[in-house]
This record gives C-alpha cells, structure tokens and sequence, in this order.
C-alpha cells in the first residue's frame, strides 16, 4: 500500500519529516488503517536524547507530520477523492502541543496512530499517540490548516 506522502507533488515533497524528496530527512510514511493513520518509524543513534532514550523534539516533529499527513488524507477521504486527484491537499501546522508520558526507549521501531477530531473548512485537527513496543510515550494534537497556494512556489 501507498504511503499518503507518496502522493505529494514534487514542489511539497521536501519537509524534513515526511518529504521524500528531502533525502535527509525521517521520510515517514502513514498508511490508513480503519479509522486509525499509523507511521513506523526507526529512531537512529542519532536521535538520542540522553543514553537509551529518544529525544523528545523527534517525537514532537514525527507527531507533527504524522498530524498534517493524515489531515491531507482525511480532507481527501471527506471529499471522496483518490489522494492522486487534483488539486492537491497539503497542510501545515497551525499549533502543536505534545505531552511526554513516559521516556521513549531507543531501540524499537516506533508506531504513531492517529485519529481525526475535526475538519472544519480549511482546518483539520488531528490527535496522535507515540507507542514504543505497545506501550504509549508520547500524545499530540495538531491543528493542521490547508496550505496557501503561495507557499507551493
């Protein structure tokens, strides 16, 4: 199955967390699965925040691409369109807030489920939760707001 980002135009493909065209980027990849949009993602050494732990602006980025991917999907699944379709739907962050539960363990694979709260016009709001081995670490919600044409160049 294709990834929601798979589907960006090349002239928004670059974000550090979901652009694939940003080779130094994490390139997440969310999928839908149910009602639920869920990314795996490995954390490198380099992610480490102190010896053994994930560092928490990694978590917060992987919530925040997670958050506006799924947002893109959603609008395109309310409007009953195929994510290939144009024009395309690209969304930005319009607030982040994250809240840490538990230290995140370097190691595992990480998994990222996402549910839609809202959309309401150009605005999406999406709730995400960070797992490491079943066990939650990490929650977020984003308001995702659709991206002016102006910043696609």
């Amino acid at each position: 199955m294709q990834a929601f980002q798979d589907f960006y135009p090349e002239n928004v493909a670059h974000c550090y967390g979901c652009g694939r065209l940003n080779e130094h980027g994490h390139q997440i990849k969310t999928c839908w699965e149910g009602d639920e949009s869920v990314t795996r993602f490995q954390p490198k050494p380099e992610h480490t925040a102190i010896p053994g732990f994930v560092y928490g602006g990694l978590l917060a980025s992987l919530i925040d691409c997670h958050c506006t991917g799924t947002a893109a999907a959603a609008m395109y699944r309310a409007e009953n369109r195929s994510l290939d379709s144009l024009p395309a739907f690209r969304f930005v962050t319009g607030a982040l807030q994250v809240s840490y539960l538990k230290p995140t363990p370097l190691g595992p694979v990480l998994e990222i489920r996402g549910r839609v709260k809202e959309i309401k016009g150009r605005k999406v709001v999406v709730e995400a939760t960070v797992y490491a081995e079943g066990v939650a670490t990490a929650r977020g919600e984003v308001v995702a707001l659709q991206m002016p044409d102006s910043f696609a160049g």
